[in-house]
């Protein structure tokens, strides 16, 4: 089956995006977020339509993407009478954006199993900027078959996406994500703390550095604002800590040793005691300022 029609729920920072490429690509789209004004601001920019309800905008969708904030958020627009599943047809897909839980996104596979519907989870990688230029990294947990139909629907707004098994596995992907970059930006703060309390120029020591071993995305796109300690953009803290939760919880299921992931946790609930809940995960340096 061609896809034609999509469905896209919830227009925060990346979903509103994301769903003006999939306009643009083609795609006949309709629109649902929990704030009208927004849905009806999207459609004024790209067209397009929206619903009053998600299971409204889901109604003869042949796939229906889910970008919201949580669990919490993913069934009350998935389940129940006004539910995307109460609108879906059989044989359509019901992509998950949202970052969550492989547990949850079993626990919808099964149900939407019951509706016909195939469910993929499908958190992305790369923050608003991203998912504004199209650039987004998408890991993807499924059945191939289902994959292979949606994979042009994700290429609107990816520049990586790969299946990684069956579905829960794009969360746990996910995971991997978020572990690495909580361990790098405490690292890359700590860098950048010794190297002015060292009294050396900081500036030049992170670019001599980014030729060698020491270089990543982190280091490349955060140490001049992490100097100038801005923070007003990004991944907010309140975001990452809910993240962790999700590390945390599924390190306990499968066993994962995870003492530096658990240790940064702690240094973000400090950040956001400083008042630092919507400042980007950068802002791990503001905690070491502290101690000067």
């Amino acid at each position: 089956m061609a896809i034609k029609k999509i469905a896209f729920i919830g227009l925060g920072n990346m979903g509103y995006p994301m769903a003006g490429h999939l306009l643009r690509a083609g795609y006949q789209v309709c629109v649902y977020n929990r704030s009208e004004e927004k849905a009806l601001r999207w459609v004024a920019e790209y067209g397009g339509s929206h619903a009053q309800t998600p299971a409204a905008a889901a109604r003869d969708a042949d796939a229906v993407c889910v970008c919201v904030g949580n669990d919490d958020d993913i069934r009350s627009v998935v389940l129940g009478d006004e539910g995307v599943l109460a609108g879906m047809r059989s044989g359509s897909y019901l992509v998950d954006h949202t970052t969550a839980s492989a547990e949850l996104a079993r626990e919808l596979a099964g149900i939407a199993a019951g509706h016909g519907v195939a469910v993929l989870d499908a958190p992305v990688s790369g923050g608003q900027a991203g998912a504004e230029n199209g650039c987004l990294t998408i890991m993807v947990g499924g059945e191939a078959d289902d994959y292979a139909a949606i994979e042009p629907v994700l290429a609107c707004y990816a520049r990586m996406q790969r299946l990684m098994g069956p579905v829960g596995s794009g969360q746990l992907t996910k995971m991997v994500n978020q572990i690495c970059i909580g361990g790098l930006l405490q690292g890359l703060s700590e860098a950048l703390h010794f190297a002015e309390q060292s009294g050396i120029d900081a500036h030049a020591a992170m670019e001599v550095i980014s030729g060698g071993a020491a270089q990543s995305w982190q280091q490349q796109n955060r140490y001049q604002s992490m100097l100038a300690r801005e923070f007003d953009f990004g991944f907010a803290v309140k975001w990452m800590r809910k993240d962790f939760a999700l590390v945390l919880d599924e390190a306990r299921r499968n066993g994962a040793q995870l003492p530096v992931t658990a240790l940064v946790d702690q240094f973000y609930a400090d950040v956001i005691a400083m008042g630092g809940e919507n400042w980007d995960t950068s802002s791990l340096i503001r905690r070491l300022d502290r101690e000067r």
